[in-house]
């Protein structure tokens, strides 16, 4: 941006004029508009005067900065104490949907923009209860985030309560060894695995090192070498449900519980189970032999 040290002195000249703590440290411009970093965060006001200047500015292209706003942040916020099953006289569960109707019909979300679509999960398998997490666009402030915290409001005959929540309260997925449940700074599997195949290389690498791309005229009907250059075209194995897709599909069991803690220790449970009696079967089995 021209004449940017110009620009940021005189902008900061209005900012002490009006009394505010914030300073402009410096200016750039790229493709998405012009940014402006502070020495802290701006408020409304503040950035009223920097709108004010920029766009009455000779040199500055007005059209760059037509939709000026502070920078955004995503805040994360639960409700609890709302039906699992809302509608009367019916089994139907509460839906990401219903959600999205349910807040647009609450002045108190007015203004409040979703920066994803709720998550809804069940208190317990035995509840009728859930509690639905939402992530919210937020000023780096989190000044909408206050607004919201410990508010109530109706949802039919019950009184739903908002609160405060965590950034993930999902199970992690291990980008090493694509097992869910640990993070990949923690994984203890010092050799990475292939979210395709499994195998002992990195996923980048499939198509060198996987097995479904190498030829193998033993089998029938034989399997031709994927020609280099050319992306692999076999089915997927995933190592955590050994359905035919890569391990972090959206269409894998897992992913779609990767809310449900308890579902995820239960199915490895169940898994560690089959594991112990498949290998204590076949150590009977050789003994009798």
């Amino acid at each position: 941006m021209k004449n940017s040290s110009l620009h940021v002195a005189n902008i900061n000249r209005e900012l002490r004029n009006a009394k505010t703590e914030v300073l402009v440290d410096y200016i750039r411009s790229d493709s998405t508009g012009i940014i402006i970093i502070t020495n802290k965060v701006g408020q409304q006001s503040d950035l009223s005067i920097i709108d004010n200047y920029i766009k009455n500015s000779n040199d500055v292209n007005t059209l760059q900065v037509k939709n000026s706003r502070l920078p955004m942040s995503k805040s994360y916020l639960k409700i609890i104490s709302i039906p699992f099953f809302p509608h009367s006289n019916s089994m139907e569960k509460l839906t990401s949907s219903d959600i999205e109707t349910i807040l647009k019909q609450n002045h108190i979300f007015d203004n409040i923009s979703l920066a994803s679509k709720p998550r809804v999960i069940k208190v317990s398998p035995k509840s009728d209860m859930a509690i639905v997490w939402i992530n919210i666009c937020d000023v780096q402030s989190g000044k909408n985030t206050k607004l919201l915290i410990n508010r109530c409001f109706n949802v039919g005959n019950y009184i739903a309560t908002i609160r405060d929540a965590n950034m993930n309260p999902g199970v992690s997925q291990c980008k090493n060894c694509w097992k869910w449940g640990h993070s990949t700074f923690s994984c203890r599997i010092q050799e990475a695995k292939c979210i395709k195949c499994n195998g002992p290389h990195k996923s980048e690498y499939h198509r060198e090192f996987g097995w479904c791309c190498k030829a193998n005229d033993k089998i029938n009907p034989p399997r031709l070498e994927t020609k280099k250059g050319e992306p692999c075209l076999h089915s997927f194995k995933c190592s955590n449900c050994k359905g035919d897709h890569q391990a972090d599909s959206s269409t894998c069991p897992f992913w779609k519980h990767r809310f449900h803690r308890e579902w995820h220790v239960k199915k490895y449970t169940e898994i560690r189970e089959n594991r112990s009696t498949s290998i204590h079967s076949g150590a009977n089995g050789s003994n009798t032999q």
